[in-house]
């Protein structure tokens, strides 16, 4: 309240275009969306406070005066006529939360409001989805869901034409259809578990108010690919709100608790996330009204969930396998992945592992970096956090994993039982190595003993030696270079030693950094095992052990 309103000036707005960043542009305009969000629900919860309900009508009129409800980084025009027929992520969700405000407000909303935000939903939504093909149409990734989605529930809540009503679901229920193609039959969301909260968050809210309109005539959630998708939350989970962070995901993932309700009010297989791991109001920094909230009117207080329980998890058109154990009341999980490197928000990470154990992950992912024009152009590999050389896989003869659906993992093997998870793989094709013939990478997740323990064997086979061949390993700890009893290893911060042959290969420990999602500089650690003398055929096997954790910080 005692904040001035942010202003969205024409100097943020062509700050991508100069530059190619999204921040600056985006922490006002979401800020905004913070405003109208928070100072809606008080109006709601508190009707007769009127300081609140003038803050509120005041952002309501702001973000109907705003020039585009898109952000500059998805606009590709000049042209002032072009930019406002555009609908992007967020110009849809926009639409949807005042349609959705504007119901749930009734008449304590002022007329000229009441007819502002049908107009602007009209003008900015309606009229353009109906005019022309937008290709997220068509797309088989989040975008589908969250544009359709948010623009077929804004339709629902807002209008009254029943012909145009029924011209825009036929649309949009099209895009459902694209958006549940991504998937494969595993259910699966291969951009991670944040655009799964995302993507598939927007899907459920629009096929929730769809099937109340039309009686339950119209039921998504009676698809059985749908009822695979919405079990996907709890088989990416490692511990706590750790998660298996492949692709643009964050190495952390809070829940949305009204979405987790729903689905397992729906779905008797979902299981119940402890309440503890709910996101807080603040932390979308995005502020997107539809979760916020259904995290309110969806949240069932008598569920108060359970810790994430033992299970093996192998998701065979994905190819990842994920493994959480129990061992002396401490959590520990093993997760790999194969698939393709031309994924939706796609790293080049064929091979690639996560290590975690009593609350801290060990060996990581180190997940999604600042989002600027690059990122999404072609320098995206140069990333640490895309590329191949940000990740634990091999780098051989100098090469990096390559980019493209032809570098593609092939699952010689995969195995979930009692004693052991085992993943077998063919990467031969990820790199374009004129010499290397064979590539193969076995893991071995061995859940006996005091403790899990992880085995990687690696074979290669070349038509001539390679001039180089390093093992890489990442992690958010600093390594340490170490000798116990005659046998090389290295330790990272007390809670993980990896063995190696040092007859074998040369230890070479590097920190590196990198830009995270918010445009924070992260550390991270490199152990790289460099093969002394590299020959025709090459095993190199290593071992992932848990040392004592008595103590240890969570990182």
């Amino acid at each position: 309240m005692n904040q001035p309103m942010p202003l969205l000036t024409y100097d943020l707005f062509t700050v991508y275009a100069r530059q190619g960043t999204r921040l600056e542009y985006g922490r006002v305009y979401f800020e905004r969306r913070r405003r109208l969000n928070t100072f809606t629900l008080l109006t709601l919860l508190e009707p007769d406070a009127g300081t609140y309900r003038q803050a509120r009508d005041e952002m309501l009129w702001a973000i109907c005066d705003e020039f585009t409800w898109c952000l500059p980084a998805h606009l590709g025009t000049e042209s002032a006529a072009e930019i406002r027929g555009t609908i992007d992520l967020f110009s849809a969700e926009t639409g949807f939360a005042l349609s959705e405000i504007r119901v749930l407000l009734g008449g304590d909303l002022p007329p000229l409001l009441v007819s502002r935000i049908h107009e602007e939903v009209s003008r900015r939504l309606f009229d353009p989805y109906l005019r022309h093909t937008f290709g997220w149409e068509t797309a088989t990734h989040n975008w589908s869901a969250v544009c359709a989605g948010s623009i077929g529930a804004a339709a629902l809540l807002l209008l009254d034409d029943r012909d145009r009503l029924k011209e825009i679901l036929l649309k949009s229920q099209q895009s459902m259809d694209y958006y549940l193609q991504g998937f494969g039959s595993d259910g699966a969301c291969l951009e991670g578990l944040g655009y799964w909260n995302y993507g598939f968050g927007y899907f459920v809210y629009y096929a929730d108010l769809l099937k109340q309109r039309r009686n339950g005539e119209i039921d998504w959630f009676g698809e059985e690919k749908v009822g695979r998708i919405a079990a996907f939350q709890q088989s990416c989970y490692l511990g706590g709100k750790h998660v298996a962070n492949f692709s643009d995901s964050s190495p952390e993932g809070s829940l949305h608790i009204g979405l987790s309700h729903r689905l397992a009010a729906r779905y008797e297989d979902i299981d119940v996330p402890l309440e503890q791991l709910r996101a807080p109001y603040v932390e979308d920094h995005c502020s997107r009204w539809a979760p916020a909230l259904r995290n309110w009117i969806w949240r069932d207080p008598g569920q108060q969930g359970q810790d994430w329980a033992e299970a093996d998890y192998y998701l065979p058109d994905a190819q990842w396998i994920i493994s959480r154990v129990q061992h002396e009341d401490r959590g520990y999980a093993f997760a790999a992945k194969g698939g393709h490197n031309a994924e939706p928000h796609n790293h080049n990470d064929l091979g690639h592992f996560i290590l975690y154990g009593a609350g801290a992950i060990w060996c990581a992912d180190l997940g999604c970096g600042e989002y600027t024009a690059d990122y999404f152009g072609e320098g995206r590999y140069g990333y640490d956090c895309n590329g191949s050389q940000g990740h634990s896989v091999p780098i051989i003869d100098g090469h990096y994993q390559e980019a493209g659906g032809s570098s593609r993992a092939v699952v010689l093997d995969a195995v979930t039982g009692e004693k052991q998870v085992m993943l077998k793989l063919d990467l031969t094709s990820a790199y374009r190595v004129p010499l290397l013939r064979k590539y193969t990478r076995e893991f071995q997740w061995n859940k006996q003993g005091a403790r899990p323990e992880l085995r990687i064997k690696d074979r290669f086979e070349f038509s001539e030696p390679p001039g180089c061949l390093t093992e890489r390993i990442v992690t958010r700890w600093r390594p340490e270079r170490c000798l116990v009893d005659g046998v090389n290893l290295v330790k990272l911060g007390g809670g993980l030693v990896i063995h190696y042959d040092g007859a074998q290969v040369d230890a070479d420990l590097q920190e590196h950094w990198f830009r995270d999602h918010h445009g924070v500089n992260v550390a991270w650690y490199s152990v790289d095992l460099h093969m002394k003398q590299p020959g025709l055929d090459v095993s190199m096997d290593m071992r992932f052990e848990y040392a004592s954790l008595k103590g240890v910080e969570e990182k």
